[in-house]
């Protein structure tokens, strides 16, 4: 028998958590049942898909590339699952999510419930990833949609949601204090700027401005959130770099907050929703984008 949809989901349940047991509780089946067909399929396939030990179970070369086309051919049958289920107009199905740390905590815990009251039948299934595995998993089919910058994901489609502008925090007696109005990049000359760690798209953006402004980042200091640098500038320890998503929102809850914008070009990103331009999903995409799109400029406003 030809591998079945279900087979292929097995199979990458087990890619994605590296257990048969595991596996088999993800997908809700019994363990000897989901080896059996995986076995059926790599029968048919006359090769083996899995190297099987005691501690787990590893994808071959061919199991590897097999899961990475299964994935795809598994998400295309979600979309159209997701449009028969389109009554008039309304949205409804699971969509899955990937959107940076630095946007998604600020952005969707609003947006998200503005969606479900209006959509009641759709469910966001939503994981936070750095920049390059958000590019990764979009392109494999592990995430249909991704908020990000869309310069970093070439040969997909995007809708702008929100244009940041990028915001200093400091210490309460730091003489950049005695102002909340936007701040002159060349009055960050010499000064230590906080941002995130390794691997984070943000990171790369504070250190242009830093580049041009004369100043100075230093890896001792790179939090592993933005919460933590936020702690770290208001003790005086340097000054933290933020987009404004961020920015804005603590400065509502915590009026006290000493944050200012930056006034320069380089100080500003795009934050777009992305996705696979062969979706056949698009105007569902672009319908939860006016969503996000409209939480993110109550939130700057």
């Amino acid at each position: 028998m030809r591998p079945t949809l279900r087979q292929m989901q097995y199979l990458v349940a087990v890619a994605e958590t590296g257990t048969i047991s595991e596996a088999a509780l993800r997908t809700n089946v019994s363990q000897p049942s989901l080896s059996a067909q995986l076995k059926d399929m790599e029968n048919y396939l006359g090769t083996t898909l899995l190297e099987r030990s005691r501690t787990g179970a590893t994808l071959t070369p061919f199991g590897k590339a097999f899961v990475s086309r299964a994935r795809i051919i598994l998400n295309q049958v979600q979309a159209l699952q997701v449009l028969a289920k389109d009554v008039e107009g309304s949205l409804a199905g699971i969509v899955r999510l990937g959107t940076l740390p630095t946007v998604g905590p600020y952005l969707l815990p609003q947006a998200a419930r503005a969606l479900h009251t209006a959509y009641p039948d759709l469910k966001l299934e939503v994981r936070e990833e750095r920049t390059i595995d958000l590019h990764s998993d979009l392109q494999s089919g592990v995430l249909d949609l991704i908020i990000s910058t869309p310069e970093d994901h070439p040969g997909t489609t995007s809708m702008p949601l929100v244009m940041e502008n990028i915001y200093i925090c400091v210490a309460p007696d730091d003489p950049l204090a005695n102002s909340r109005d936007s701040l002159p990049l060349s009055d960050l000359k010499g000064r230590e700027l906080m941002t995130l760690g390794y691997g984070h798209k943000f990171a790369v953006v504070v250190q242009s401005l830093a580049a041009q402004a004369g100043a100075i980042t230093r890896n001792a200091y790179e939090g592993t959130s933005l919460d933590a640098i936020r702690q770290m500038a208001y003790m005086g320890v340097g000054i933290g770099v933020f987009p404004s998503l961020y920015a804005i929102s603590e400065a509502k809850r915590d009026p006290d907050l000493i944050v200012r914008p930056i006034d320069h070009p380089l100080a500003q990103r795009q934050i777009s929703l992305i996705w696979r331009s062969t979706s056949p999903l698009e105007e569902k995409f672009r319908t939860i984008g006016q969503h996000f799109a409209k939480t993110a400029a109550e939130i700057m406003g």
